[in-house]
């Protein structure tokens, strides 16, 4: 039985509609990650579970449970707040056991989950000190030491590194994704806007857009395999480029003529009535590589930006469009102001027709998918 299961849920605010026609069963011990752009409502979707939010439509189950109407202190979940929400004048200890005293559990057991809890978290040096004594990355393994004594069915997590620095955030997030491996029957609900925690510590990625779900899969899955241009766009870093063409070959592979000038070929197969379908072709900067021979795309290159390990390549398209971004390897500052012709192995290259991805053609058409680009 799954831990956690949405049926149709949708929550509105009057006349305003922020979620609707949300689907979604997390399985017991999944981590489960929301992502999408600011607004798409992915931390109303959480404070909703965790019961902050009255459901205006539709069902949250939790454990079997209808949960509704069940008020957040006997939902089972605990929750982990991006301000970490510590008392100031208690002790990291006391902050941790405070849950425990008001449940009235025993000294002993209190005693024993908080050192428990600490020890897991690299905690037990720091049981005596108050939170101001603390850096901002002890203080959050504080706030999740203090969900961790409760022993809770489900955890939420409400972006919960997004007040660290750069350094801290990495190390944060290394032992989040150390604590789940320790507690691998644990179920976890992650919110965050970063990409790089989304694809490092999601069993499964929820992307939300325009008030519903885009996508739902591995992290692997919507990177490789986007359904719609909205999730190929989101996913990844630079996002990836899509150029209009129509399709000229048809079969097990497909041939686009851009707009452009250029070619490209894709492995995802199209049907003959798809002829002369307009279409937006999509490519990772990442996937793209200098050719000789025949191009997706040429053009001069406007910008580079040298990261070290690779070196981003911006070219501006005629008529204003967006631009479009090649990642090469290595350090190339030699090609600023250089006409470069770009080609892309065809099973890196994806098909978009209407937004939708011709691989998922014969699903309904997610109304998102629209709404969202």
């Amino acid at each position: 039985m799954a831990d956690l299961v949405l049926k149709d849920v949708a929550k509105s605010y009057g006349q305003v509609n922020v979620l609707s026609n949300i689907d979604l069963e997390i399985e017991k011990g999944e981590l489960i990650v929301f992502v999408g752009p600011s607004g798409c409502g992915k931390s109303t979707l959480l404070r909703m579970i965790a019961g902050l939010e009255h459901i205006t439509g539709g069902t949250l189950e939790i454990d079997g449970t209808l949960v509704n109407d069940v008020p957040p202190s006997q939902r089972g979940i605990a929750m982990v707040f991006q301000s970490y929400a510590l008392y100031p004048h208690l002790t990291v200890r006391e902050n941790m056991s405070f849950a425990l005293k008001i449940a009235k559990m025993s000294t002993a057991e209190i005693n024993e989950r908080v050192e428990k809890a600490a020890k897991t978290l690299q905690l037990h040096n720091l049981l005596d000190r108050l939170p101001k004594e603390l850096s901002g990355g002890q203080r959050q393994r504080v706030a999740i030491g203090r969900s961790i004594v409760r022993d809770p069915k489900v955890y939420l997590f409400d972006e919960p590194l997004s007040n660290l620095d750069a350094a801290l955030r990495v190390a944060t997030r290394i032992e989040i994704a150390q604590l789940k491996e320790s507690m691998p029957d644990s179920t976890m609900v992650y919110v965050t806007h970063d990409q790089v925690e989304a694809m490092t510590l999601a069993s499964r990625i929820v992307v939300l857009a325009g008030g519903g779900i885009a996508q739902v899969g591995t992290p692997l899955e919507l990177y490789e395999r986007p359904e719609n241009e909205f999730v190929a766009q989101f996913i990844g870093s630079p996002a990836m480029n899509l150029l209009p063409g129509k399709i000229t070959g048809t079969g097990e592979t497909t041939t686009v003529a851009l707009d452009a000038g250029g070619t490209a070929t894709s492995t995802v197969p199209s049907r003959a009535e798809d002829m002369g379908r307009a279409v937006n072709i999509g490519v990772r900067p990442e996937d793209l590589m200098t050719t000789d021979g025949p191009a997706i795309f040429t053009g001069t290159v406007n910008i580079t930006e040298a990261l070290g390990e690779v070196t981003l390549l911006y070219f501006q398209p005629q008529g204003g469009a967006d631009p479009i971004i090649g990642k090469l390897q290595g350090i190339h500052p030699d090609l600023k102001g250089q006409q470069v012709a770009l080609t892309a192995d065809p099973s890196k290259v994806h098909v978009f027709a209407d937004t939708q991805s011709l691989l998922y053609r014969d699903r309904p058409i997610k109304e998102i998918a629209t709404k969202a680009h």
